[in-house]
Formats: structure tokens, C-alpha cells, sequence
């Protein structure tokens, strides 16, 4: 009897459905149920795996090309050096050397290194592929590449005077090329790449120099739209910033460090709940640093960073509710509460040790310091408390509720310091408007941090400050746009925009290096990092306030309270339990917002005014 494909089908189904019946049965022998499922059971050897005898690990980045945008400088033609056709450069190709090209770009060293600047576009993490189809001597020859994350980067040496360094990540080598092959160099952040030929008396033939462009590509669950271009820009950087530096951990830069700073951590997985959901990364950087500091310790060699160690965790379990994770941390986060309330004296002042860090703007106000570590303590107690109620832990979150009180009894002076006023606000160590209205609030986007900057922006809008938010938002992160940026920078400061020429141009005479000629501390000069996740605060402020979007519960609970300021509409969605919230809101004339929510089933909305729900 002969079948057609359905029959077939059906008859497959069948059977298979009849053998997993026969397996579901207690005690029953595994059986395969199907040609298909014989194969996998059996695991048909796969000699490209199988070889390493279990010792890979699979990378889940995507490895993508991209070709270059632009030309940005080259070589000007002598008789000693020359750059032919280099706007080939920008043609897509397929990658392949071939024997018969009938157009290339060629440099020709003939006494001094010929060079190009090819700018791909926007910050990228990865390095570049080179792709030589010929030279004069037969042979490989030298190459030298410098990647930088601004023109003036690649246009400087390692060791000058504006301290471009190969720290962390390898930005300024010499190299061979093969004669006719491909080569791959690098493995870093950058945006810009100068290639120079720098073997004598040689000419070099490329048919593409492409970025090797490594990341993971994840969904944009979250997003956020208005009637700002600008905002809306900013809202994207955040989120693109934070992506780059998700690599196989939750790095604070992909250019420098490279490292899973915990600090930094807070304001990035904030933009992560925000725009990613989720996500795996986060709980793996998280047990890292655990593990790899004991108790008695600190994370990262830094105090605070261990308190922020606790606040991540709470906020990650009130969005997400993974209660099983948290248990994980029940021995750990136990013992680091006592090694905190041991850091406190009997007036409740903090007595926190080495390490004694905020932000880097902080760092030359010790009065600063103080007040945000006695507002961070604060913090960390009453998140103890959240989390010890959780974990069943009864004394211990009774400890931490009466060492907050006492703590609150004492008022430290934030010295002037926007950083230290916020996180005093938000620890209720003040009240939120008169510390705005004195401290946060005056002269804009002056003596701002783009680490701290997020919690200025937090305790701006607990003083109803909304508006202000906004203003500094457009004013200090807008700013870094201007000045040419496709990811937001470690530090910045608004006064370092006059006269300053942008990233992506090479540095006029009469202009000044906004990124060679600034920076402190860890950052001076073009080590200065402008791709830093903790610099993404906007992002997930912006998701939080204007669209009006709070998780709470473990994630049974939305809270949806909208502060649009000066904008006319705004509508977004943002990753929740079992699904993507859809969120938008019309202001009309009379100041009334009109609020459509389009939720999953089985999440409570909660909203202080009126809104219309549509379920999914």
C-alpha cells in the first residue's frame, strides 16, 4: 500500500504520540520513538565537536561585517608616499580574495608610511579584517593599525602626550598582511581605524578592510518613542551603550576595562531590565564577582561596590521574581548584611574602610563621600529588609530595619555635591525638594557624572522635578551627541564643548581635543573610555518617569504613572512577565493624558489615574 506525505505524517504523529505516552508511564524503559528521534538518540558523531573531548565552550555572540561609512583622512599624494582609489574601501565586497581584480586601493610606500582613516559609523566592539590582493614584494608586509574610539585616538601614539594606551585592550600595533590572504587583527571598542603601510619601499593592494563587529544580538523588547527626536535619541544610545558592553559578562566598557565592575553594574542592568528583560548575563556577571571575592572582603576592592552588589539583587528579584536565583544568594548576601551592620558605629555613623568611592567627580570631596556612603548604607539595609523577608530571614531583616532607623538619625553634609544630595534623597536622609531646589536643581547640567547622573535624575523626580529632568537629560547627555558620540562616555563635562572640535573630525589647529586633552583620575586623555554602560541612566529613567512604566512584586505588579513635562506624546513597551507591556499617552491641551496599556494576561496594572486596559 502506498502513502501520500500526509498519511505519512499522520501515521508518524501517531506513533510517536502513542511512545511518548509508553515513556510517561512510571518506570517504563526510554524508548525512541521514531527514525528521527533513533538518530538523536543515538547522537550521530560530530567529528568537529567531538575531537575536543568536551573542552569548548560556545560563544553566543554574532559575528557580523561591516563596511566602512566614510573616508575620514588620508595621505596627501607625494612622491614618497600615496594612497590610490581609497574610496574603494567603502564598496561591500564578498570577502574573497581573487586572482583577477580589476579595482583596488593601493598604497605605495616609497620613503614614508601611507595611510587611511576609515570611520565605520558608530562604536562597534570587535577588531578588522584585511584583505590584501598583492604587493610588490611577493611576500607579507607590515602594516600598522591604530583603533580608536575618536579620530584624534587613531591620529596619536601609545605613550604621547594625550596617553592613548594598549592597556586593556591591544589599540595600536605593527602587523603583516600576507601577500594575497585575509587577516584578522584586533579585539576591542572603537568606532575609527587608520591603516599605514609601513614596510620601505613596498606597495600593498586591498580589495576590503571590513569590522569584525561582535555582540549579542538581542531583541529590543523595551522601547520608547515621543514627540523628542532628541530624547528619543538618547533613549537608543542608552540602550545600544549597554548592548555593546553585554559580551559574555556585563563589562563596564568594551575598550576600558573590560571587567565586571559591580558598581557600574546597577545603573547598566537597570537599562538591561529596561530594554533587553531578563536576561542571563546579568545573574552570571553578579555570581562572578561573588565568587571570586570572600566575605570579610570587598567587591572589586571598593565598599560601596559590594552595596551595590545588594541593590542589584533587589532590584533584579522586584522586576523579575526569580526566587529560586535568590535563594542562591541567601548564604552570601546574609553574611555580607552583618559585615555591613558591623561597619557602623554606635551613633549610626558609617565606618565604611578602604576603598571609600562614589563616582570619580566625588573623589576630591571627602565630605561627599561620607554622605554617600551614610545614604548607600541606608539603601542597603532597607533592601536587606526587602530581601530578608523574602528569604524567611527574621532577625536579621529586623537588624537591618532598626540600623536604618538609627542611621536616618544622623544628617551628614553633602558639600555642595549633586551626587551626595541624591543619594541622600533617595535614602531619606533630606527632604527630596529642598535638596533639589539647593543643590540638584542649580545651574543645570554643571558638575553632573554620567554614573551618578542617573541617581540625580531618581531623586530629581522623587522632588517632582520632571520637567528639570528633562531640560538636564536634553542639556548633559544631548551634549555628548553634539559632540559627535554613538555611545554614551565614561565622564563628561559640559564645559569641555567650547571650542571643542567633534570625535569624528580630525582636531582643527585653533580647536581643543574634547577627548585628548580632558579627563582625571583613571581617564586622563584618550584612555578616557566613551563607551561606558553606567553612563546609560537615561535609558531606563526615561522608560521609568515619562513613560510612566514601574515593575514591582517579582513582576505581578505594573505601576503605570506618566510625567510627559513639556512633551506632546509618548508611547513605548517594556519587557515584563509573560510578555511585552505596550504603553502610550496623548496630552491634550487642558494638561489630561489619555493612556492606552495593552498588557499580558496575569499582570495587575495599578495607575494613579485613569487609564484604558486592553488585554493580550
Amino acid at each position: 500500500m502506498k502513502l501520500n506525505s500526509l498519511t505519512k505524517m499522520s501515521v508518524v504523529l501517531a506513533v510517536c504520540g502513542f511512545i511518548s505516552l509508553v515513556n510517561a508511564q512510571e518506570n517504563a524503559p526510554q524508548v525512541p520513538c521514531c527514525a528521527k528521534c533513533l538518530i538523536n538518540d543515538a547522537r550521530v558523531p560530530d567529528p568537529a565537536m567531538d575531537s575536543f573531548d568536551g573542552r569548548i565552550e560556545k560563544d553566543p555572540r554574532v559575528r557580523t561585517y561591516v563596511t566602512p561609512a566614510r573616508i575620514v583622512w588620508q595621505t596627501e599624494n607625494t612622491a614618497k608616499a600615496s594612497v590610490q582609489n581609497a574610496a574603494f574601501l567603502l564598496k561591500n565586497t564578498s570577502g574573497q580574495i581573487s586572482l583577477t581584480n580589476p579595482e583596488l586601493c593601493v598604497f605605495e610606500n616609497k620613503g614614508e608610511a601611507p595611510g587611511v582613516i576609515l570611520d565605520f559609523g558608530t562604536e562597534l566592539s570587535g577588531g578588522i579584517q584585511i584583505g590584501c590582493a598583492g604587493t610588490s614584494t611577493g611576500k607579507p608586509v607590515q602594516i600598522r593599525i591604530r583603533f580608536g574610539e575618536s579620530v584624534s585616538e587613531v591620529m596619536n601614539d601609545i605613550g604621547g602626550d594625550k596617553n592613548a594606551t594598549n592597556d586593556h585592550a591591544v589599540r595600536d600595533q605593527t602587523t603583516l598582511v600576507p601577500w594575497l590572504g585575509t587577516a584578522e587583527i584586533g579585539n576591542t571598542g572603537y568606532r575609527f581605524a587608520r591603516i599605514d603601510l609601513v614596510q620601505p619601499n613596498s606597495t600593498m593592494s586591498l580589495k576590503f578592510t571590513r569590522a569584525v563587529f561582535l555582540f549579542n544580538d538581542l531583541p529590543y523588547l523595551g522601547s520608547f518613542v515621543s514627540s523628542d527626536d532628541r530624547l528619543n535619541k538618547i533613549w537608543q544610545t542608552g540602550a545600544y551603550t549597554v548592548q555593546l558592553n553585554m559580551q559574555n559578562y556585563v563589562w563596564d566598557g568594551f575598550k576600558r576595562d573590560r571587567l565586571v565592575w559591580i558598581g557600574d553594574m546597577h545603573p547598566e542592568t537597570m537599562t538591561i531590565n529596561t530594554v533587553f528583560g531578563n536576561n542571563w548575563m546579568v545573574p552570571r556577571s553578579l555570581d562572578l564577582v561573588r565568587d571570586e571575592t570572600p566575605l570579610g572582603s570587598w567587591m572589586n576592592g571598593i565598599s560601596s561596590y559590594s552595596i551595590w552588589w545588594l541593590l542589584i539583587h533587589n532590584d533584579w528579584y522586584r522586576i523579575n521574581g526569580d526566587l529560586d536565583y535568590l535563594r542562591q544568594q541567601q548564604p552570601y548576601l546574609t553574611g555580607l548584611l552583618r559585615q555591613l551592620l558591623a561597619c557602623v558605629d554606635e551613633k549610626g555613623v558609617e565606618k565604611m574602610p578602604e576603598g571609600r568611592f562614589l563616582d570619580w567627580p566625588s573623589n576630591a570631596n571627602p565630605k561627599a563621600i561620607h554622605a554617600g556612603l551614610q545614604s548607600l548604607m541606608i539603601l542597603a539595609f532597607d533592601a536587606g529588609v526587602n530581601l530578608c523577608d523574602t528569604l524567611g530571614e527574621k532577625e536579621l531583616s529586623k537588624e537591618c530595619a532598626n540600623m536604618a532607623a538609627k542611621m536616618r538619625t544622623y544628617i551628614p553634609d553633602p558639600n555642595n555635591s549633586k551626587q551626595a544630595a541624591a543619594l541622600m534623597a533617595l535614602a531619606g536622609l533630606g527632604d527630596a525638594k529642598n535638596l533639589n531646589e539647593k543643590i540638584m536643581a542649580v545651574d543645570g547640567a554643571q558638575r553632573m557624572s554620567t554614573f551618578y547622573g542617573y541617581y540625580v535624575l531618581l531623586a530629581r523626580a522623587k522632588a517632582e522635578d520632571y520637567q528639570g529632568c528633562l531640560d538636564v537629560i536634553r542639556e548633559y547627555w544631548g551634549g555628548m551627541l553634539d559632540m559627535g558620540a554613538t555611545t554614551f562616555w565614561e565622564d563628561f563635562d559640559i564645559n569641555w564643548m567650547k571650542n571643542a572640535a567633534r570625535i569624528d573630525e580630525v582636531v582643527p589647529a585653533d580647536k581643543v581635543d574634547i577627548h585628548g586633552d580632558y579627563g582625571n583620575y583613571c581617564y586622563i586623555g584618550l584612555r578616557h573610555s566613551l563607551s561606558h554602560g553606567w553612563a546609560s541612566g537615561p535609558t531606563s529613567w526615561l522608560s521609568e518617569f515619562v513613560l510612566g512604566v514601574r515593575v514591582e512584586d517579582g513582576g505581578k505588579i505594573v505601576k503605570i504613572n506618566p510625567h510627559l513635562g513639556d512633551l506632546e506624546w509618548v508611547r513605548g513597551t517594556f519587557p515584563v512577565k509573560g510578555g511585552v507591556l505596550e504603553v502610550s499617552h496623548k496630552k491634550h491641551e487642558n494638561g489630561s493624558i489619555n493612556t492606552l496599556v495593552t498588557a499580558p494576561k496575569g499582570v495587575k496594572i495599578v495607575s494613579d489615574s485613569k487609564i484604558k486596559i486592553k488585554r493580550r
